[in-house]
């Protein structure tokens, strides 16, 4: 493995590689074909983001809770994208900007950092590029895309183009996101609608439940952070609403 500054000239061969960056400032590049989800331990986001004041895009720092950290991203629509990472069960690590790609492709050496790369609890890496849908049908944007893709899946890594979600789930998810993180809600209070709640419960029926006769509204917090953990699932392509009806997972 070599250490070097992104750009350098000894990196313009045939061989596609991957420069990761280091919290220590380093970088670090290898063969792409010899890249591992090793590589990214202690990683840093390949650009630092910041927020200037009149900029045309919208960028900030997410509070994550599968990483227990912050994740950065340069959109409305990354973020959006990032919300549903941080939401589903299956997703254990999440990476913003985790490296940036070089290779030749035909004639030119083209140059790419995707956008996330997602490590699933199945052992999968996921390698995720956000683009509005409006976009995809420009050549230049769609042969920008295909390259990584390509190189990406030779690797026996999955990879994907986002372009959004259903609007109904997506705002379910960010409502939930707000019970999102550890004392949020006090544990006990979770794990006592857990054991209260039965499956097939009416979310309003189960809050009327758990308040005993407390304002209903004091009970809600409680669920919401079951349904933000999994734990409980409902149908989110509907609002959710007092007619939810609550699912235990097994």
């Amino acid at each position: 493995m070599a250490v070097r500054s992104a750009g350098d000239p000894r990196s313009r061969s045939r061989v596609p590689t991957a420069s990761v960056r280091y919290e220590d400032e380093s970088v670090r590049e290898v063969p792409f074909s010899q890249l591992r989800l090793a590589d990214f331990v202690v990683s840093v986001s390949w650009r630092r983001v910041r927020s200037v004041h009149g900029q045309a895009h919208y960028s900030g720092s997410y509070a994550c809770a599968t990483t227990g950290g912050h994740v950065v991203y340069e959109s409305r629509l990354e973020l959006a994208r990032l919300l549903l990472a941080d939401f589903d069960p299956s997703v254990r690590g999440i990476f913003a900007q985790p490296c940036w790609l070089a290779a030749r492709v035909g004639a030119r050496v083209r140059r790419h950092v995707p956008d996330f790369l997602l490590v699933m609890r199945s052992g999968t890496v996921r390698v995720v590029n956000v683009k509005p849908a409006e976009r995809l049908t420009d050549p230049e944007v769609a042969e920008a895309l295909a390259w990584p893709g390509e190189l990406v899946e030779g690797h026996g890594w999955e990879y994907e183009i986002w372009s959004g979600a259903d609007r109904v789930v997506l705002e379910n998810v960010r409502f939930l996101a707000a019970y999102r993180r550890p004392g949020v809600v006090p544990k006990a209070a979770v794990e006592r609608a857990w054991q209260e709640i039965e499956d097939g419960d009416q979310l309003a029926v189960a809050e009327r439940h758990l308040a005993a006769g407390r304002p209903v509204h004091e009970a809600r917090p409680a669920v919401m952070a079951l349904l933000w953990s999994g734990r409980l699932t409902t149908d989110l392509s509907r609002p959710l609403s007092g007619e939810s009806v609550l699912r235990r997972s097994a």
